[in-house]
């Protein structure tokens, strides 16, 4: 590994390391007014939302690097105590990079990128039309870390008003892949929350994961399952017993599937559609063939375990010890 600290690189490169690891960072596309009503539009990474009662969301604009001069942000901030914080999605991400250039303040960021300001309910800073999801806010305090460039200067805000467009709406919630975030990584990269960039991971809530330490030995030793796969063994609340399993493989042995007899070209082409349950009659067949190999028991754990059937994988798994 590397070992870095600040004193020993420069402060550029730092910065790079630090947002190459503090990734993918979500973007505050920031709307300030200076106190003589000139509007300023500017995206903000150091961004995130820090509580709900009352709601807190922070960004930094941080000064700049080759001079440590402030951001035009920073100063309407200071003068007029609000801003508008919207989300930025990929449909406008070009727009977005061209309004985080460094124009002069008396420069309409929202004229140059092209984006649409519309009047805030709350605050005198303009939302802007393009974003489907929008904060009219206040300031609460500014914490400046240092005059130097790339010094913080940490934006805490109240949020006082949402606006959401229905059409990324599903089910009350905010659905990923209607809003179509974008999420800043190092250098000039960027990072898409849509499609299969996006997944499931089950939270605990009030089930108690059994942990590691109550894995049997045979499933944390075995070459085919991940950490990620053993994390989730670990988060079932009571491993099941082996009378359980065993009536497992009775209940599954009177289920009939039709069946190739292509016994292991069958086993991979179901675990391409997903199929765990047509996956382990395949395996139980195979081990009556050849008890010693129980990869396929594994293979069909595993694939239970990315479809978050987390009982159906122990039980799979478990099926090694009464075979």
């Amino acid at each position: 590994m590397l070992h870095i600290e600040p004193k020993d690189v420069t402060v550029p490169e730092f910065h790079k390391l630090l947002l190459g690891g503090v990734a993918p960072r979500p973007i505050a596309l920031v709307s300030t007014l200076s106190k003589d009503g000139r509007p300023n539009l500017s995206p903000y990474s150091f961004f995130n939302a820090f509580g709900a009662n009352p709601p807190i969301i922070a960004f930094s604009p941080a000064r700049r690097g080759r001079d440590a001069s402030l951001k035009d942000t920073y100063n309407n901030l200071i003068d007029t105590k609000e801003c508008v914080v919207q989300a930025v999605t990929y449909s406008m991400v070009e727009q977005i990079s061209l309004a985080s250039s460094e124009y002069p303040s008396d420069v309409d960021e929202f004229i140059k990128s092209g984006l649409t300001p519309i009047k805030s309910d709350i605050v005198k800073p303009y939302r802007v039309e393009e974003s489907p999801f929008q904060m009219e806010c206040k300031l609460l305090e500014i914490k400046s870390y240092g005059e130097k460039g790339g010094s913080a200067n940490l934006a805490v805000c109240e949020v006082l008003k949402l606006h959401i467009k229905n059409e990324v709406m599903k089910d009350g919630n905010i659905e990923p892949n209607l809003i179509d975030l974008v999420a800043r990584m190092s250098a000039n990269y960027y990072c898409r929350a849509n499609g299969e960039s996006i997944f499931v991971v089950e939270k605990p809530g009030s089930n108690i994961g059994v942990g590691f330490d109550n894995i049997p030995e045979f499933i944390k030793h075995s070459e085919i399952y991940s950490a990620n796969d053993l994390a989730k063994f670990a988060g079932i609340s009571s491993i099941p017993t082996i009378e359980e399993v065993k009536k497992f493989k009775t209940e599954l042995e009177k289920e009939s599937f039709q069946i190739n007899l292509s016994l292991e070209k069958d086993f991979f082409e179901y675990q391409n559609l997903n199929d765990y349950k047509r996956m382990l009659k395949i395996s139980l067949l195979l081990l009556s063939k050849n008890k010693d190999d129980k990869k396929y028991l594994e293979y069909t754990a595993k694939c239970a375990l990315q479809n978050n059937d987390k009982e159906f994988a122990w039980k799979t798994a478990l099926l090694q010890n009464i075979i």
